[in-house]
């Protein structure tokens, strides 16, 4: 069956920091007067959290136990900040974003709490990028659970067989997608997860802009 809708992750997939993620969450401490805090950590506590409205219950997570005279309201913002700040597109996306509009419905389901994820696409420019533009902070669960998926091509009026997905993550996206029935194009860079046979496709981060379209027609 004919590609009739092309949906996308978000961090890493179509955008990506011009600093660690680890780097920033150091500089979001240092700012506030908050103790250290690792990014496995983060990521783990993340991870718990994904229909959540702000990073909030995250940071309230992870000092917990800790002495830190600082609120997780407080220290969430500071790191929303940086990451924003240091948010740029992958080359050549925003155009070809808007070339696949074109032929395509086009999505995108991004992990994480609204607040955040939101505030992203209003730094990149991208709110109305989409024609859908899902954030699992307002769903009842996050990816890989099929259930995010669903809601994806509900809102894209597609079935399953008829719907790219597009991401890096060797199990949110790749496995994600693939198992709700999706075609899943994983989206590799340097130092990435390693191919994964669950994906229809691969495609280079770097090489994207140009390779997907034709990638697509092929499926």
């Amino acid at each position: 069956m004919t590609v009739a809708a092309v949906a996308f992750d978000l961090d890493y997939t179509l955008a990506v920091p011009t600093r660690s993620r680890s780097t920033l969450l150091s500089e979001a401490t240092a700012a506030v007067g908050a103790p250290p805090l690792s990014r496995e950590d983060y990521l783990d506590a993340h991870a718990d959290n994904l229909t959540r409205r702000t990073r909030a219950p995250i940071f309230e997570r992870l000092l917990d136990g800790r002495e830190a005279d600082v609120e997780a309201a407080t220290l969430a913002a500071a790191y929303r900040e940086r990451v924003n700040d240091a948010l740029e597109p992958v080359p050549g996306v925003e155009s070809m974003l808007a070339d696949l509009r074109e032929r395509y419905r086009l999505g995108l389901l991004t992990n994480g709490p609204v607040v955040a994820q939101r505030s992203k696409l209003r730094e990149l420019g991208w709110e109305d990028a989409f024609d859908v533009a899902l954030v699992t902070g307002d769903l009842r669960s996050g990816k890989p659970d099929a259930a995010a998926f669903e809601a994806l091509l509900d809102a894209l009026g597609a079935k399953p067989e008829e719907t790219a997905f597009v991401g890096d993550d060797a199990d949110a996206d790749v496995a994600g997608a693939s198992d709700a029935g999706l075609r899943a194009i994983q989206v590799r860079f340097p130092d990435g997860p390693d191919p994964d046979p669950k994906a229809a496709a691969q495609v280079d981060r770097e090489r994207m802009a140009a390779e997907l379209p034709a990638i697509l027609e092929t499926l």
